[in-house]
């Protein structure tokens, strides 16, 4: 595909679904699937998922058949995200073969051979939620994909474990784990600084006040998960590997190819250590890779799951 003109969020969403699909530590979920079978049949099991985006791992506790029944709650702070997810959600279960009823206060009601999922979508900035929520009957399980390395988790997670009954789960995924790889090389030297200095602008992220970043996510988890008293049931890689086979880039994901290298531009767009001119042709040649289906992007993630 050309390079685009625009990079609208909810799109790269959508497109990162098939790569996610493929990195998510199937182990790590069989786990799950495992904890969660035990759970009474006569209940209900409430799900939380934080930083939920368009819906997407919605989507795949219905097509990967997590519950046969849940309450599930997705939070995201962005409008565009709700809005995206309340319109494409409901079409995309129709399509399945669920029928979806849109129920009061936007519950949406999806039910199909005798499972049932209830949604409530809510835009919502998840540390606003827990304030809100401290004195609320804690979840069952508690969701977090791509999401903890936007935020401190040394300082978050504590509270972000407080949303959980006593012997609730926590399925983190996608967590960054301090490797970016994008080949064929252009210029050794060139590309790991690059790589070097993008991994520093996660580590010093900072977010209304607050340091929100780790490029080192994952492995500093399990340091973390001890501090913060919770146990650790299981843990796995999910690497991101996208690449063109012979029908090229799968589904919508040259765009989002495209999409990483624009953050990369714009996260280093006049850094000082870098030549511009020198940049400039590394962004280019990268976006010009994706076109002719030559560019392999590769970046190392964790999947964790535990219990409180």
């Amino acid at each position: 595909m050309p390079v685009p003109s625009e990079y609208p969020f909810t799109r790269y969403l959508l497109s990162k679904t098939t790569v996610d699909d493929r990195a998510l530590n199937r182990h790590v979920w069989e786990s799950l699937a495992g904890e969660m079978s035990g759970f009474p049949s006569d209940k209900k099991p409430r799900v939380l998922e934080i930083g939920a985006g368009i819906g997407t791992m919605i989507e795949r506790v219905l097509k990967w058949g997590l519950f046969s029944s849940c309450e599930y709650t997705a939070l995201d702070q962005m409008d565009e995200n709700i809005e995206f997810a309340s319109s494409h959600l409901p079409e995309w279960a129709s399509n399945l073969g669920y029928s979806v009823e849109a129920l009061h206060n936007g519950l949406l009601r999806m039910a199909k051979d005798g499972r049932e999922v209830i949604v409530t979508l809510e835009r919502a900035d998840v540390f606003d939620f827990m304030s809100r929520h401290k004195k609320y009957p804690g979840r069952d399980l508690l969701i977090a994909n791509a999401f903890l390395d936007l935020v401190d988790v040394r300082e978050a997670l504590p509270d972000l474990l407080s949303l959980l009954q006593p012997g609730g789960l926590f399925y983190f995924t996608v967590n960054f784990d301090g490797v970016t790889a994008f080949q064929p090389e252009i210029d050794y030297a060139l590309d790991a600084k690059i790589e070097s200095l993008y991994h520093q602008t996660m580590d010093r992220r900072v977010i209304s006040g607050k340091a929100s970043g780790d490029s080192r996510t994952g492995r500093h988890f399990f340091n973390h998960v001890r501090a913060a008293g919770a146990k650790l049931i299981d843990a796995g890689s999910s690497d991101w590997v996208v690449f063109a086979g012979p029908d090229g880039y799968a589904g919508d994901e040259s765009f989002f190819l495209h999409f990483i290298i624009h953050t990369i531009a714009c996260a280093l767009d006049g850094h000082p250590e870098l030549d511009s001119e020198a940049f400039r042709e590394w962004v280019d040649t990268r976006h010009s890779q994706i076109e002719n289906g030559t560019l392999v992007y590769l970046a190392h993630q964790m999947d964790f799951l535990g219990k409180i």
